[in-house]
C-alpha cells in the first residue's frame, strides 16, 4: 500500500490526534451560516499552529483569546465532544473548534485490524476473455461489456431515487432492516452531492455531510458502506491539499465504490452480504502444517506498519502471518526481522517464510490470517523449496490460467507463480516473457512503491540482466494489461542463466527485504537472449483503447464536480468521444458517457419558467453507470490481456 500523508494530516499536522467522524460532523453542523462559509480558510494553518503540552493535550491559538484544546482518550482518538473545548466566547459553536477539529485526521471508527496486504483494489478479476481477444470489438470484451451495461442500468434503476422501493419491502425482501434502508438512502444523498461538488467545492461542510452519514450508517450496522465514505473523504481532503500521495483515479474509484454500495442498500436490492462485518472473525482450524512463501512489507494510509508472511497450507490453501502495528515506514522495514508471535514458535518472520509451523488448535479467519489465540500452540518446522510438496501448485500452470481461475470481482487476488525470461526494462516495469510457449508479454511492476522499499531497486538490478531466466511470486494486479506485481523471485531449477542465491535464502529473495547484489546474478552473458523489439514490448490493450476517453470524463466530474461535465458536453469532445468509442466496438459505453454529459448539462425549470437546481441523485446515477460499465469493460481488456 502506497502511503498518504494527507490522511494522517499531513506532514505539518503530526501533533494533531484523530477525531472521531461524529465529532466533526457534530461540530460542523452546530455552525451558523455565516461562519460555516469561513470554515474552509480557517482549516488552512491550523495543523502548523499545533502545540503539544505536558499532559498530552494539544492547543492552538487563534489571536489572544481564543485558544482550542484537544484532549484524546486513552486511544489516543477524540472521541467525545467534551474532549475538544475553545476559551471563546461563542464556544463550543465556534468557528475555532470546528476549524482545529476539521484540520485533524479522520480516526477509522473502530480499533482498526491490521490492514491486509498488497494494493487494495476496488474491483476483482473479470472472467477471461478468450485467446487472440483484441482491443475493443472482441467478442468477449463486447459481451462482458454489454451485461455489465444491463447490469448498471439496472442498478441506476429509476430516477427518483435509491429508495423507491420502500424501507419496509426492502426489511422483508433483501434482508435489511428499515433502519438500514433508510440510513443507505440517506449515505447516498450524501455521496451525490459531494460527487456533484466535486474537489473543487468539496470543502469541510461537504465532507461533513459524508460524515454525519457515515456515522449513521455504521450506527445502523453497515460497516463497509461507512468505510467507503470515509476513503471518500480522506481522498478528498487529500487532493484539496494536493497531496502527491493522491490520484485521482483512486478518489474516483472510491466515488464509484461509495455510490454502488449505497444505491444498492438504499434500493433494497442488495442482501446482507453487502452490509459487510465490523469485526474479523476467527473460527477454529484444528491442526495445520503451513510452509513459508515470501514475506511483503505492509503500509497503510493511516500510519500502521509491519510485515505479512504468506503460507502454504499441505492441502493448497493459503494462509498468512500479520505483526501491524502503529509506525509507518520504520515498523514496515524492522517487522521483516521481528518475531512470530503465534503460539509460541520460536523464530522471526524472516525464518517463517523460509521456514514452515506445525500449528495446533489453530483460529483461522475468513481471509487465511491465522490468530494468536490462547489455545494455540505452534512448532517451528523445516521449509521446503519453491516447486517442491505442495508449493509445486503454485507454478505447475500457466499465469493466464491461474488468472482466470480467481474469484471474481470483489475478491482480493491471490497469489500465483511464474518462470519467466526477462525482455528488458520499460520505465519502471520490467518487461518478461513467461516459459510457457506462446505466452504474451507480462509486466513486473513494483509491489510497493517507496522508495525506502527494495521493491523498485530490485527490479531495476533484474531488469538490467535481459535473458535472465528467474522464478517469480507475486499478486496480478487487474486494474492494469498483464501485470504482475512480484513479492519474491527465485532461480529457475535446472537453468544455467538464472539467479544464483546463498543456500540459507532457501531459492528465494523477499523483494520487499532482501536486496539483490551483483554476485546474485549470473557473471557472463554468454547465451542469454536478446531483448525484444520495443514495439512488441509496448503493446497495450488497455492503454491502446479509446476507453480513457471515457476515464477521464469520469476523473474531471470527480475533480471539478458536475459543473466540469457539463462544460465538457458544450464542446467538440463528446462527439469525437462518441465516434472513437463506436469505431472500437464500445457502443454501450459511449450511450452512457453521453447520457452523463446530457445530465450533467440539464437545467430544468420550474412551473414558472425559472431555473431550478438539477438533481445530484439523476446526475449521479447517470455517473455511476458510466463508471460500472467502464471498470468491467476495463477488466475484460485485463483479462485478455493475460491470454
Amino acid at each position: 500500500m502506497s502511503i498518504d500523508e494527507s490522511s494522517t494530516g499531513g506532514p505539518g499536522s503530526v501533533l494533531l490526534p484523530a477525531v472521531a467522524p461524529e465529532v466533526l460532523a457534530e461540530a460542523v453542523e452546530s455552525l451558523s451560516g455565516r461562519l460555516r462559509k469561513k470554515l474552509d480558510a480557517a482549516i488552512e494553518g491550523c495543523a502548523a499552529g499545533a502545540v503539544r503540552a505536558a499532559d498530552g493535550s494539544v492547543g492552538v491559538r487563534f489571536g489572544e483569546d481564543a485558544v482550542v484544546t484537544l484532549r484524546p482518550g486513552p486511544s489516543g482518538v477524540v472521541t467525545e465532544a467534551d474532549q475538544a473545548v475553545c476559551g471563546c466566547l461563542l464556544a463550543p459553536r465556534c468557528l475555532h473548534r470546528a476549524a482545529v477539529l476539521g484540520a485533524s485526521p479522520i480516526a477509522d471508527p473502530q480499533e482498526p485490524a491490521p490492514p491486509a496486504p498488497g494494493p487494495d483494489p476496488v474491483t476483482g478479476p473479470a472472467a477471461a476473455a478468450g485467446p487472440g481477444a483484441a482491443p475493443g470489438a472482441s467478442a468477449a470484451t463486447t459481451t462482458a461489456t454489454t451485461a455489465t451495461t444491463t447490469a448498471a442500468r439496472a442498478v441506476a434503476g429509476p430516477a427518483a431515487g435509491p429508495a423507491a422501493g420502500g424501507a419496509e419491502g426492502a426489511a422483508e425482501g433483501g434482508g435489511l432492516t428499515a433502519a438500514q434502508v433508510r440510513a443507505a438512502a440517506a449515505l447516498w444523498g450524501a455521496a451525490a452531492e459531494a460527487l456533484a461538488a466535486g474537489v473543487t467545492a468539496g470543502g469541510a461542510l461537504v465532507q461533513a455531510e459524508l460524515l454525519r452519514a457515515a456515522h449513521t450508517a455504521r450506527i445502523a450496522g453497515l460497516p463497509r458502506a461507512e468505510a467507503a465514505a470515509l476513503r471518500v473523504v480522506r481522498g478528498l481532503r487529500a487532493a484539496r491539499d494536493r497531496s502527491a500521495a493522491q490520484r485521482l483515479a483512486e478518489l474516483t474509484g472510491a466515488f464509484r465504490e461509495l455510490l454502488y454500495t449505497a444505491g444498492l442498500l438504499a434500493s433494497g436490492a442488495a442482501g446482507a452480504g453487502l452490509t459487510g462485518a465490523v469485526r474479523r472473525s476467527y473460527e477454529a482450524g484444528g491442526s495445520l502444517r503451513v510452509y513459508g512463501l515470501c514475506r511483503e512489507p505492509v503500509l497503510s494510509a493511516t500510519g500502521y506498519g509491519g510485515v505479512a508472511t504468506h503460507l502454504l497450507g499441505v492441502d493448497g490453501a493459503h494462509y498468512s502471518v500479520s505483526d501491524v502495528r502503529p509506525g509507518g515506514l520504520s515498523r514496515a522495514r524492522g517487522a521483516g526481522a521481528a518475531s512470530v508471535a503465534l503460539g509460541g514458535a520460536v523464530l522471526d518472520h524472516a525464518g517463517l517464510a523460509r521456514g514452515g509451523l506445525r500449528v495446533v488448535g489453530a483460529t483461522v479467519s475468513p481471509e487465511g490470517r491465522l490468530g494468536a489465540g490462547r489455545g494455540v500452540r505452534a512448532t517451528a518446522v523445516g521449509g521446503v523449496a519453491w516447486g517442491e510438496g505442495p508449493t509445486a501448485a503454485l507454478f505447475s500452470r500457466p499465469a493466464a490460467e491461474a488468472v482466470a481461475a480467481m474469484p471474481a470481482e470483489g475478491a482480493e487476488p491471490g497469489l500465483l507463480g511464474c518462470d519467466v525470461r526477462v525482455v528488458g526494462a520499460s520505465g519502471d516495469h520490467v518487461l518478461v516473457r513467461e516459459l510457457t510457449p506462446g505466452a504474451p508479454l507480462l509486466r513486473l511492476a513494483p509491489a510497493h512503491p517507496h522508495p525506502e522499499l527494495p521493491h523498485a531497486a530490485n527490479l531495476r538490478r533484474i531488469a538490467g540482466h535481459p535473458g535472465l531466466v528467474l522464478r517469480v511470486l507475486g499478486r496480478p494486479d487487474l486494474d492494469r494489461a498483464a501485470t504482475l506485481r512480484p513479492l519474491a523471485v527465485g532461480p529457475v531449477p535446472g537453468a544455467e542463466h538464472s539467479l544464483r542465491l546463498p543456500p540459507e535464502w532457501l531459492g528465494r529473495a523477499d523483494l520487499g527485504y532482501d536486496r539483490l547484489q551483483g554476485a546474485h546474478f549470473p557473471g557472463g552473458a554468454e547465451g542469454l537472449v536478446p531483448q525484444e523489439s520495443a514495439p512488441a514490448a509496448g503493446a497495450d490493450p488497455l492503454a491502446d483503447s479509446p476507453l480513457w476517453r471515457v476515464r477521464r470524463l469520469l476523473e474531471a466530474g470527480v475533480a471539478g464536480g458536475r459543473r466540469a461535465v457539463a462544460e465538457a458536453a458544450r464542446g467538440a469532445e463528446p462527439a469525437a468521444l462518441a465516434a472513437a468509442l463506436r469505431r472500437a466496438g464500445f457502443g454501450s459505453a459511449a450511450e452512457l458517457a453521453a447520457a452523463l454529459t446530457a445530465e450533467a448539462d440539464r437545467r430544468p425549470r420550474d412551473a414558472f419558467g425559472r431555473l431550478a437546481d438539477a438533481s445530484a441523485e439523476r446526475y449521479a446515477w447517470a455517473w455511476l453507470a458510466a463508471a460500472a460499465h467502464l471498470a468491467a469493460a476495463e477488466r475484460s481488456l485485463v483479462a485478455a490481456s493475460w491470454a
